[in-house]
């Protein structure tokens, strides 16, 4: 069998060479093009059996292009490359009838996979069908963790399945439910969202299912429940976790026959309704203990989505920052800046709270904060870490010393979780929280030079650009950064 024939689109010569190379390695036959044009004349000579093709090209957009290209070949599979790394990039490959989206910069072997899977489904690729996505969309972020997140909302938008948001409170699961249900078919029906841990466990079944009048006392009149309310949308169940145990087996029932009635009521109502779920719990440990129903947990993970908690998105902590300021001087709050040292200092700190805890603390800021800029010395005022002494690296155990920062960061730490405790994983979470301040300011003092930041650190440079990726750190950002990032402490 002659050797499948990949055509390359991008206009970074680097990437060609190494893309190409990395196929021909497969055993592909692989020819570049640099841009569109090119691409057109590839595409009827070279006649591949996948493209793969960047987004921003110098004649045109690739993604804007893929509608010609379906009409030429409408069995072709397209792989997209970005560096925008948006969701609404990803969002709208898809709808635009791309196999697969891959954000810069990407793995060669996950691209190999890709490649592969698309041969393996010549002749399954759908014709786009809507609308692209604009650019407003609610999630902000372009880090390795976020760009997960859009790949599955981008392939779960265009269906009617099941999803369950997990993740810590405060991360934007609802922003999520609302991204799937603004971006689908639904999008003009309701989207109505119901918290579980919010409302009395006597009322859940009112709440989600409605009632006849005569029902229970004080049921004077007839109520629609949520899941009518939703009728044609999407019904978001948010902390699902904490629904009671009845609760759970009237909702089953009605996942499993798709219709229910009323408390006080013997009609059946067929319910079309989309269902998102969420919790910020341990579904499966609270199965083993007996609180969750194991069948209604395999109906509601079809399809599972984690959120990442936002002290692992050091690399969108700046541009979400500025974001809320820009949100807050539209709600009528001074208009803020912020420097580079204010989100180095925003990127070091814990987010117990997460991304709502970032968007009241900017709020905050702008409001209280005299200056135009808000800096590093602002936000440790409004963290409470104002009298944080300076650490030092000996390790004597004196008042400056690391171990008495890290102690009092600690302390701020538990006592934002009252009298719960924090999740677990918290020695993981610790180091995570050290390394990735380490890291960038290291990163800055070296001017971005990646070497002699690993001799400082003692390690390799591999081990490095590691640690980089890891931690969702851009060296680009950092070099940008120069200087300001200071020393450690």
């Amino acid at each position: 069998m002659a050797p499948h024939r990949i055509l390359v689109v991008d206009d970074d010569a680097a990437i060609r060479t190494v893309v190409r190379e990395a196929l021909r390695r497969e055993g592909y036959v692989v020819e570049t093009a640099t841009s569109l044009a090119a691409q057109r004349a590839a595409l009827a000579s070279f006649r591949p059996h996948v493209l793969v093709t960047d987004v921003v090209l110098p004649d045109g957009n690739g993604l804007d292009a893929l509608t010609e290209t379906f009409a030429a070949q409408p069995d072709l599979p397209v792989i997209v490359l970005s560096a925008q790394n948006t969701l609404a990039t990803a969002v709208r490959a898809n709808e635009q009838g791309a196999f697969e989206y891959l954000p810069k910069p990407f793995d060669l072997d996950e691209l190999a996979r890709a490649v592969a899977a698309a041969i393996a489904s010549r002749g399954a690729v759908a014709m786009p069908d809507s609308e692209a996505a604009g650019e407003e969309l609610p999630l902000i972020g372009r880090s390795p963790p976020m760009q997960d997140v859009y790949r599955t909302i981008a392939r779960v938008v265009s269906n009617d399945l099941t999803v369950l948001v997990l993740g810590e409170s405060g991360t934007g699961k609802e922003l999520v439910a609302r991204a799937i249900h603004d971006l689908g078919s639904r999008r003009t029906r309701p989207f109505v969202a119901i918290n579980m841990a919010a409302i009395p466990r006597e009322l859940i079944e009112s709440e989600l299912f409605g009632h006849e009048r005569g029902a229970f006392t004080g049921a004077q009149a007839r109520t629609a429940g949520r899941f009518e309310q939703a009728q044609g949308g999407t019904l978001f169940l948010d902390e699902i976790g904490d629904m009671p145990a009845d609760a759970q087996t009237r909702l089953l029932r009605v996942l499993q026959s798709g219709e229910y009635s009323p408390v006080g009521g013997t009609r059946a109502i067929r319910a079309d309704v989309r269902i998102i779920a969420a919790t910020h719990k341990d579904l499966p440990r609270l199965i083993a203990e007996g609180l969750f129903r194991e069948d209604l947990f395999y109906r509601l993970n079809v399809v599972p989505m984690t959120l990442p908690p936002l002290r692992e998105r050091g690399a969108d902590i700046g541009e979400l920052a500025r974001h809320f300021l820009d949100r807050a001087a539209a709600d009528g709050l001074p208009r803020k800046a912020l420097s580079e040292d204010g989100a180095a200092a925003l990127a070091a700190h814990s987010w117990p709270g997460n991304v709502r805890e970032l968007e009241n603390l900017m709020r905050r800021l702008a409001a209280l904060t005299r200056e135009d800029v808000i800096g590093s010395t602002q936000v440790a005022r409004q963290l409470g870490a104002r009298d944080l002494p300076a650490p030092a690296l000996s390790g004597d155990g004196g008042q400056d010393s690391l171990g008495e920062a890290v102690e009092h960061h600690l302390t701020r730490y538990f006592a934002a979780f009252g009298r719960e405790l924090p999740p677990d994983g918290l020695l993981d979470r610790l180091m995570d929280e050290v390394e990735r301040p380490l890291l960038r300011l290291t990163l800055a003092a070296c001017k971005g030079n990646q070497l002699r930041a690993a001799r400082l650190l003692g390690i390799n440079r591999n081990t490095l650009r590691k640690k980089l990726g890891d931690r969702g750190i851009d060296a680009g950002d950092v070099r940008r950064m120069g200087g300001s990032g200071g020393s450690p402490g």
